[in-house]
């Protein structure tokens, strides 16, 4: 298989880029970058089954956007079965930072940024304690998310989002690269040779174990054809009866 319009290049590996505004259930304006969530679910399913496909690089620079989007994207990420590697280029701020660790393995540029800071509601709302719990609870299903996908701690998570003095406007923490590895967000700072080099170690792991449980799968087969060898010929002969009579 080639990709389209480079011959001679091996499609294995399929690039999934998130850019812009990651687009909810609310059309944004036209003139807004965005990624529109039911465009991005169906090609995560299609390349799930797709039998040349063996790879997903992830390529992000997002600014955000709706937290259920978001959150089912990376949620289906998670529960794929084939190698996917994530690379944050410009910036994987608010909820795209749960995309970016939803692979199995993430990458983040030198000079990349992610924001971490709490979820919003935009529009009008109702000013009543039921509001506060139901931002809680979706505040609490993103950082469930993280803390399950990274290295970091709930504690060292919150501390990030509640911070205070970093951003002028808001509250919050801006991570720069190396930042956001040591953090524990993020595995590894670098760019896409490095996240080539480690999807295509991963395909060819996940190929050798697959390799490995069809000869694990010949060897269990093959005492069952010893055994029908030894069967006696008055055995076989019954058996070619039955056969002739269906």
């Amino acid at each position: 298989m080639e990709v389209d319009g480079v011959p001679g290049v091996p499609g294995n590996i399929h690039c999934l880029t998130v850019v812009g505004q990651i687009e909810g259930h609310v059309l944004l304006p036209s003139q807004n970058k965005t990624t529109k969530y039911e465009h991005v679910m169906p090609q995560l399913v299609a390349v799930e089954q797709s039998s040349s496909i063996e790879g997903l690089l992830v390529l992000l620079n997002t600014v955000g956007g709706d937290v259920e989007a978001g959150l089912a994207i990376a949620e289906m990420l998670a529960s794929m079965s084939k190698p996917r590697v994530s690379l944050v280029l410009g910036g994987g701020h608010s909820i795209g930072m749960p995309l970016a660790i939803a692979c199995d393995y993430s990458f983040i540029a030198h000079t990349a940024t992610v924001t971490v800071h709490p979820i919003r509601l935009s529009g009008m709302i109702i000013g009543v304690p039921q509001t506060y719990e139901y931002l809680e609870k979706m505040q609490d299903r993103v950082v469930k998310f993280v803390v399950d996908h990274s290295r970091i701690t709930e504690e060292k998570y919150r501390e990030l989002m509640f911070r205070t003095g970093e951003l002028a406007r808001d509250i919050g923490t801006v991570l720069v690269g190396k930042d956001a590895v040591n953090v524990g967000l993020i595995d590894e700072v670098g760019g896409l040779k490095e996240a080539l080099q480690k999807l295509q170690l991963l395909t060819e792991l996940r190929r050798a174990e697959r390799n490995g449980d069809k000869a694990e799968a010949s060897k269990t087969k093959a005492p069952r054809a010893s055994a029908s060898k030894a069967r006696t010929p008055k055995a076989e002969a019954s058996e070619a009866g039955a056969s002739k009579e269906e």
